[in-house]
């Protein structure tokens, strides 16, 4: 499903004992999502079940961040990360997401969970402007190399500070 929504200014804000929860399988596509998924993302549950996670993708997110989002997963690892989403009337919402994968008792990855909360407000402002700077080498990368391109300029941000993703992410 092509999300086309026109993003607005309208910012949601959970609220500090909301969870919103989902589970994928394998390839993104949505198998749960719980009450507060739906009331924040806009979109009521025959819509988003079936659907790509990235229905509520926001443009604002640099496409680094979640190549690096399903490289850590698909690597058996759990992935901490701020995240914008786009809900279904345009406006927006932060959390801070942890997308874990779901294994069978073989060990072997049948899908994926993520649990998101409510960002801390200066975790955002940080956050915003290095995804701001990755859009920019995006756009300039060109679509084929985007996501390359803003993860090689994020992992060189990083170096420079001495952590990787998952330490500066957690010390925010």
């Amino acid at each position: 499903m092509k999300n086309r929504v026109t993003p607005s200014a309208v910012e949601r804000v959970m609220r500090a004992d909301d969870f919103i929860v989902s589970k994928t399988d394998l390839s993104g596509r949505i198998t749960y999502g719980n009450r507060i998924f739906m009331e924040f993302s806009g979109y009521g549950e025959a819509e988003l079940l079936g659907a790509q996670h990235n229905i509520i993708r926001h443009p604002d997110m640099p496409r680094g961040v979640f190549k690096l989002l399903w490289d850590t997963i698909q690597a058996k690892q759990e992935c901490f990360a701020y995240v914008k989403n786009l809900a279904k009337d345009g406006s927006f919402y932060w959390v801070f997401a942890n997308v874990t994968p779901n294994f069978s008792p073989a060990g072997e990855v049948t899908g994926y969970f993520s649990v998101r909360r409510k960002p801390r407000p200066e975790a955002v402002k940080i956050v915003a402007d290095i995804y701001r700077d990755m859009l920019a080498v995006e756009a300039k990368a060109g679509p084929r190399d985007a996501c390359a391109a803003s993860l090689a300029f994020l992992t060189k941000q990083l170096t420079g500070k001495g952590a990787s993703y998952a330490e500066f992410i957690l010390t925010l």
